[in-house]
C-alpha cells in the first residue's frame, strides 16, 4: 500500500524513532501546553501519535485518550510500548480524519502541521475545529529548520497558521518559541495553542 506524502520516512525509520521520541518526556516537549490541559477526565486525541509518549502520558493523567497515527511501523511499536495505557489506537490521517469522531476537548498537533500542503492545510483546520468542543483547545507545534532527506515538509509560519486558524473559530490563547528538544541546532520550534470560540464556515461569502 502506497504511503501517505506526508509519512514517507517514517515508516523505515520507526525504531530508531520512536527511540529518539520517548528519550524525552511528555512534560519536557510541552511545557508550554500544561496550564492549557483541560479538566481530566475528559476526551482528548493526539494527532500523528508517533511511538505513543504524548497519548500516554495524557492517559495517565486521567483523559480518555485517542491516538491517531498513519504510519503502521509507528503505530505497532506505539501500541506495544505502551501496552498498558488506556489508549484507543485509530489508523486515520489528516487533512480528512474520517474515522475520528469529536468533540474533543483538547487536540494535539505535535510535529505534524508542517507535513501539509498548504491546501491540505486549509482542509486540515477545518476538520479540527470541527472536532474540538466549544471551549477545548487545540495545540500545535511547528518545525522550523532544513527539512530532513526523503521527507515531506513545508514552510510554516506561526503567523499564518494562526490567521487560518481564526476563519475556523479558533482563536491564538498562547504563543510561543524554543530550541529543538532533541539537540537539533538547526531546528527551532513554535507552540500555539487555540480555544475554539465559535463555529463559522468559511468560503461562502
Amino acid at each position: 500500500m502506497a504511503r501517505l506524502p506526508g509519512t514517507v520516512g517514517y515508516g523505515e525509520d520507526a525504531e530508531a524513532l520512536a527511540l529518539r521520541y520517548e528519550g524525552v518526556a511528555f512534560e519536557g516537549v510541552h511545557g508550554d501546553l500544561l496550564p492549557w490541559l483541560p479538566p481530566a477526565p475528559g476526551r482528548v486525541v493526539d494527532i500523528g501519535a508517533g511511538s505513543g509518549r504524548d497519548a500516554a502520558a495524557m492517559a495517565a493523567r486521567g483523559y480518555a485518550v485517542v491516538a491517531v497515527e498513519p504510519t503502521p511501523e509507528l503505530r505497532r511499536i506505539g501500541q506495544r510500548l505502551h501496552a498498558g495505557a488506556p489508549v484507543k489506537w485509530v489508523d486515520d490521517a489528516l487533512p480528512a480524519l474520517t474515522g475520528l469522531r469529536g468533540p474533543f476537548g483538547l487536540v494535539l498537533l505535535s510535529a505534524v502541521w508542517m507535513h501539509l500542503d498548504e491546501q491540505e492545510r486549509v482542509e486540515g483546520m477545518r476538520r479540527v475545529a470541527e472536532l474540538t468542543a466549544p471551549g477545548g483547545c487545540v495545540a500545535m507545534s511547528l518545525r522550523h529548520g532544513p527539512t530532513p532527506i526523503g521527507r515531506r515538509m513545508f514552510a510554516v509560519s506561526a503567523d499564518e497558521t494562526v490567521a487560518l486558524a481564526e476563519r475556523f473559530g479558533l482563536a491564538v490563547v498562547h504563543r510561543g518559541e524554543g530550541p529543538d528538544r532533541l539537540g537539533r541546532a538547526e531546528v527551532r520550534w513554535s507552540t500555539l495553542v487555540f480555544r475554539s470560540e465559535w463555529r463559522t464556515e468559511v468560503g461562502r461569502g
